[in-house]
């Protein structure tokens, strides 16, 4: 699947006469009933880095622009856990809190 969103990324930046391929996002691809046809979507920004800017992370790590901060099970279940003792708005601000304990 990922050597077809590459061709496919290479015909696109031939079709639209982007120079960087990087800056061409390929995503939510569907094959029709029976194969031979899918359709999904793209988005081709003018550089790399508008596209760090608006892109959401987890697309910016598919496609190699960015790498996944792996945390430990343990960090994120003390984090959900200290966030449930507090209620309403001050949820997040524990949760940052908390961010800000483990950076020290």
């Amino acid at each position: 699947m990922a050597s077809l969103l590459a061709e496919l990324k290479e015909k696109l930046a031939k079709l639209y006469e982007v120079k960087d391929p990087n800056s061409i996002f390929v995503f939510k691809f569907r094959t029709h009933f029976g194969g031979g046809k899918s359709t999904g979507f793209g988005l081709i920004y003018d550089s790399v880095e508008s596209a760090k800017k608006y892109e959401p992370k987890y697309r910016l790590i598919r496609n190699g622009l960015a790498t996944k901060v792996e945390k430990s099970r343990k960090q994120m279940k003390e984090r959900k856990n200290r966030a449930k003792k507090v209620r309403g708005v001050k949820k997040t601000k524990a949760g940052d809190a908390a961010k800000a304990g483990k950076k020290k």
